[in-house]
């Protein structure tokens, strides 16, 4: 990236927070611009400084972090928020992507693997860890293996359903993605910014319930799309 990106730290717990910023100063790429400890401070600090991404403890006193979350993409949707929590539990990450949350990651995870989800985040894209994306996957298999509802005859979840629910953009930045074209590639063909497809593959994931750019294309292989 050709500027640092902007970081915001949000966690209770002081030791923490100088944890990363000790790890992050030893990056080029990325930059801490403010930190706050409980959700609310989280908010005014977003407010004032607008940084590109927060790191966003989950649970924290007064107003914990799925609320903050919420509160920061109704000011900017297109702010990357990675939620981090000492939990890996199912109700955690589901209220985080409902929340809007692109990135997941465990306090215990390794350095690389958190440098890389901010990266990946910065990027557009949506990362959840290799754990969680495996809790996810399972969780989403078992929901479809399911899927077919003998009282009312029909599907209640399904693919169709769920590439139904793209809008017609969306569809063809899949539809490009599918092909192998990359995010710059995409907004070249389609006349539209790269930060501009970065939003509809974040909303494409969303949507499809997919945690990556390789299970989208798969989803949309299977139907017939690249």
């Amino acid at each position: 990236m050709d500027t640092p990106i902007r970081l915001l730290v949000v966690d209770d717990h002081t030791l923490f927070r100088e944890g990363v910023k000790a790890l992050l100063s030893t990056t080029h790429d990325i930059v801490v611009v403010g930190e706050a400890s409980d959700g609310e401070g989280a908010i005014l600090q977003f407010r004032a400084l607008q940084p590109q991404i927060v790191l966003m403890d989950i649970h924290m006193p007064e107003s914990n972090g799925i609320d903050a979350t919420r509160a920061i993409l109704a000011d900017d949707p297109q702010v990357g928020v990675i939620m981090v929590t000492m939990l890996e539990d199912d109700a955690s990450v589901f209220a985080a992507m409902r929340a809007g949350a692109r990135g997941y990651v465990l306090k215990g995870a390794n350095p690389q693997e958190m440098l890389g989800v901010i990266r990946a985040v910065a990027e557009g894209q949506a990362l959840f860890g290799p754990a969680i994306a495996a809790r996810m996957a399972s969780f989403f298999q078992d929901i479809r293996n399911a899927k077919d509802n003998p009282v009312q005859g029909k599907k209640t979840i399904e693919g169709d359903d769920d590439l139904a629910e793209l809008s017609v953009r969306e569809r063809e930045v899949l539809e490009l993605i599918a092909a192998g074209y990359d995010n710059t590639e995409i907004a070249h063909r389609l006349v539209i910014s790269p930060k501009t497809v970065r939003n509809h593959i974040t909303n494409i994931f969303s949507k499809l319930q997919v945690v990556n750019r390789a299970q989208a294309i798969r989803r949309a292989r299977s139907e017939g799309m690249g």
